[in-house]
């Protein structure tokens, strides 16, 4: 059932599933996360064949079509949202009207040909992932103050980011090894000698290979993916700019200004503010 914010006397259209039975799955009119921690199922999927075996993640629309033939000790958890959870507070027509819904990660609820509902999970982004679906899961039920429906936001941000992230590419090769080791790890302190033992390769041949990849160094890719998950949390949360900081890798809040400001051309602060108010496109 959608939570009755007891802060704000509001309605936050999510519900956290601590134990999933499949039984009513997927959930209408709703998107849904559903973390697969131990067992393994057969079934079929939008009428396809799958075998999932744990650690795995569903990402799922309503119109999906879920059928379980075959569960094995299975346990599973899902967090559901409605489209408009992904709305930030205010809508706009300005040239930031793009960031006033929550885009990171929607690719994963496509069906294209690219995406068929089960992203990729590496040994690396499982420890992760459950760290978040789990603290996830925490503030849905513990609404600890009135910043609560926020911090979802920020993890929603993060393992969506993280999920389409992995599912890019299935390639095994050093630039993907780096790339992971980046979307799994940017919240903490990285050096560029950590992203040569993560490749096995010295610092002119890992950038040369970031250059053809990725069109910049491993450390400039590190710094705009820092950038990418500050703005998205900077315009869908109420987060101050040192929980933004301290959550995207930077550890003073004015390390995040310097590089943001740099990167976007404004400031932290006035690009929350631009991203959220309405103004005319010039």
């Amino acid at each position: 059932m959608p939570q009755l914010d007891r802060h704000k006397k509001r309605v936050v259209n999510i519900e956290f599933v601590p134990v999933e039975a499949f039984r009513f799955f997927p959930y209408p009119e709703r998107y849904t996360l559903t973390y697969i921690t131990s067992g393994s199922l057969k079934g079929r999927l939008n009428g396809r064949p799958i075998a999932v075996d744990a650690p795995a993640i569903f990402c799922l629309t309503g119109e999906d079509r879920l059928q379980v033939t075959d569960a094995s000790d299975l346990c599973a958890q899902s967090f559901c949202f409605h489209d408009d959870f992904l709305k930030s507070n205010k809508l706009t027509d300005s040239p930031f009207s793009a960031a006033s819904r929550i885009q990171i990660g929607l690719s994963l609820f496509q069906r294209n040909g690219k995406h068929d509902g089960i992203p990729r999970v590496t040994g690396k982004a499982y420890p992760l992932l459950f760290e978040w679906f789990f603290i996830l899961g925490t503030e849905v039920q513990a609404q600890s103050d009135t910043l609560w429906a926020c911090r979802i936001k920020k993890y929603l941000i993060q393992i969506m980011g993280l999920l389409e992230e992995l599912s890019r590419t299935h390639e095994h090769s050093p630039v993907e090894a780096v790339l992971d080791y980046i979307h799994t790890n940017y919240a903490r302190k990285i050096t560029l000698q950590d992203l040569t033992n993560c490749a096995h390769l010295n610092r002119v041949t890992l950038n040369k290979l970031f250059q053809e990849r990725c069109g910049k160094t491993a450390m400039g890719y590190l710094l705009s993916y820092r950038v990418k998950m500050a703005s998205e949390m900077l315009t869908h949360t109420d987060m101050s700019l040192n929980e933004i900081a301290q959550a995207t890798g930077y550890e003073y809040d004015t390390y995040l200004i310097k590089h943001f400001t740099a990167k976007i051309g404004m400031s932290p602060t006035t690009y929350r503010i631009s991203s959220r108010q309405y103004s005319e496109v010039q």
